[in-house]
């Protein structure tokens, strides 16, 4: 089964366009970090257990993590360059119905509303930012990554300085995130219009090259459950730190909410960094490499994490942040190579799958804390970056270079 899908030579990258759907992605992922970055207020304000907290987080995962693959298979036979504004719209709704939801079951609704526009955005801004990477793949896919987990790591700060002091009602104000992220999106969609179109004239379809040697099914087949794996594992953790770990340090170290939100902001901070970094890394070094070592690093750091005072708390959620998000680009681009003719597919397969491993997490994690407790789950969850092991399994990927 041969990966070398490419035929044509690579074009030069777009850099306007590969910036602007790096700038949509951090609105979108902002809109989605509000959820989470409520939990504190919902918790305080509304009197919600654990179990509801994370409820609403898997409400809003699912729904991502079921409609993402099902969106890339959809474009990847029918582009649909005008999907990406219509999927801010649905953001724009549902954070309009949060701000205002007097109950339980309508918050339920609304982040339903957002998860339906995460699962629109992804596979299509994945696909834009593939068609402007010319031959800047490995940095085209790190921009636009890097644009989402900065919005995630938005979610600390949203909480302390805009939601605490400002209740539920505050979420208002990223209305005009997502006013803006419309406008912008329109314009991009204008541009990959335009691409498709010249595309269909030349008769010539985008492919994506591929580093790896030639695999059988089944070996494509095993790596992908192998990746599947590794991105459970990551996704269980980064969701316990964004939604629950807060608590931790409230109850345990007896921080304030603005205290703890800071803290956990340095850990998704540098995981956009690590994100950021990841791409080029993976170009150097290899994508298998890069997703060893993004697993293997974390581990002896997270074991010991609910064990030290908070000085050191800071200093190894700079490391394990870091190093737990430098393959998140990878395990993407990864995926699109052990399966190059479906671009949209794989990008929605991958970063869908997180949402749902996070959306089950979310619900396991707060569930667990119900029973045993804080302090109890934490010890848990610091386990899981050891099943990441499983990626030196991967098949191995050699550097290829693309022409310009």
């Amino acid at each position: 089964m041969s990966k070398l899908n490419s035929s044509h030579k690579m074009g030069n990258p777009v850099y306007p366009i590969m910036f602007a759907i790096g700038v949509c992605h951090l609105f979108n992922d902002t809109l989605q970090a509000v959820i989470p970055a409520m939990f504190p207020v919902l918790e305080s304000e509304l009197g919600l257990t654990f179990t509801q907290l994370g409820l609403i987080s898997f409400a809003l995962n699912i729904v991502a993590s079921v409609l993402q693959p099902i969106v890339g298979f959809i474009s990847d036979k029918k582009p649909m360059p005008y999907a990406l504004p219509l999927g801010m719209l649905s953001s724009f709704v549902g954070m309009a119905g949060l701000a205002l939801a007097p109950e339980y079951w309508m918050i339920l609704v609304s982040v339903i509303f957002l998860g339906v526009g995460s699962a629109v955005f992804h596979p299509e801004g994945s696909r834009v930012s593939f068609m402007a990477a010319g031959s800047k793949r490995g940095l085209s896919q790190s921009i636009y990554q890097v644009g989402g987990n900065s919005g995630q790591a938005l979610a600390p700060l949203i909480s302390a300085f805009i939601l605490v002091p400002l209740g539920q009602r505050g979420a208002a104000l990223f209305l005009v995130v997502a006013a803006v992220g419309i406008f912008l999106l329109s314009k991009i969609s204008a541009w990959y219009k335009k691409q498709l179109e010249a595309e269909k004239l030349s008769k010539r379809k985008r492919t994506l090259l591929s580093s790896l040697p030639a695999l059988t099914k089944k070996q494509v087949g095993v790596a992908l459950t192998l990746l599947m794996v590794l991105i459970f594992a990551r996704s269980f953790y980064v969701t316990n730190m964004t939604n629950f770990y807060i608590f931790h340090l409230m109850e345990n170290y007896g921080l304030t909410i603005k205290e703890g939100q800071l803290i956990i902001f340095i850990f998704l901070a540098l995981g956009a960094v690590g994100t950021f970094f990841g791409g080029p890394m993976a170009d150097r070094m290899g994508r298998r490499n890069v997703i060893v070592l993004s697993m293997a690093v974390p581990i002896p750091l997270s074991l010991v994490l609910p064990y030290v005072p908070v000085w050191a708390i800071i200093l190894l959620l700079i490391a394990i942040g870091f190093f737990i998000m430098l393959s998140f680009s990878v395990t993407v681009v990864y995926a699109q190579e052990l399966v190059p003719s479906k671009i949209g597919t794989m990008a929605g397969l991958t970063v869908g799958l997180a949402f749902g491993m996070g959306a089950i997490g979310a619900v396991v994690i707060g569930i667990l804390m119900d029973f045993v407790g804080v302090y109890t789950t934490m010890i848990v969850v610091s386990t899981l970056p050891i099943i990441g092991l499983v990626a030196l399994a991967l098949p191995k990927d050699r550097k290829i270079t693309m022409s310009n």
